[in-house]
């Protein structure tokens, strides 16, 4: 499973991407508001930072004017994906720009019935929300194991990015259930590599280390 950052923070996709582990990023109106920037100019920067894909979201609700934005965005830079939410004009824009070779992020997807769809016009991704859905009392990870079966049991290629992710145990379950990507929050990927019981174990070594004699450097 590969990792995407979510956010349009600048200093967190730096700082994640340090890590060696960072696949891509994806970004939506809300966190791009949240910079207070231009809108291409963060997109531009996030673009230069990780080789890897990049979601930048359309804002219109019209097929035509979904694509012309689209377009847009697309000629930011060659790792743009263009997230586009799943609804009829949606549909019709997927289908458009996949004929283009534009790539496509399906957001907003909550059943099977919507990610099918979105994948059958062209979405290169779907995006199902998972946290979103357990705010309702349906559990996500349930969507994100039938995407995957039924993607696998169809051959279809498009790539599940398990999105709304609001703590580790997400990501626990998205690494067992199938998901190809986990779009991960800055905080959460903090608290991935956090574990108290590797916080003692160092705190111990170092303790036992600290009347070691050394010829220099430790």
């Amino acid at each position: 499973m590969k990792f995407f950052i979510d956010t349009a923070s600048i200093e967190e996709i730096k700082e994640i991407d340090s890590w060696g582990i960072l696949s891509g990023v994806t970004t939506n109106p809300s966190l791009i508001a949240k910079e207070g920037r231009v809108f291409e100019d963060v997109v531009k920067e996030i673009s230069e930072i990780v080789d890897g894909p990049i979601s930048a979201e359309v804002t219109a609700s019209e097929c035509d004017e979904i694509v012309k934005q689209a377009r847009l965005l697309a000629k930011i830079s060659d790792n743009i994906v263009v997230k586009i939410p799943i609804t009829i004009e949606g549909l019709k824009a997927i289908k458009i720009l996949s004929k283009e070779n534009i790539k496509v992020n399906a957001t907003l997807i909550f059943s099977v019935n919507q990610a099918i769809l979105a994948a059958r016009a062209g979405a290169k991704y779907v995006s199902p929300f998972i946290g979103r859905l357990d705010d309702i009392g349906y559990d996500g990870m349930i969507l994100i194991q039938e995407l995957s079966s039924v993607f696998k049991n169809y051959n279809i290629d498009t790539e599940i990015i398990a999105a709304s992710i609001r703590n580790t145990e997400h990501i626990h379950k998205c690494l067992l259930t199938g998901a190809d990507i986990a779009t991960i929050p800055y905080k959460v990927f903090v608290q991935m590599i956090k574990h108290p019981l590797t916080d003692s174990g160092i705190e111990r070594f170092l303790s036992d280390f600290k009347d070691v004699k050394s010829k220099g450097g430790f």
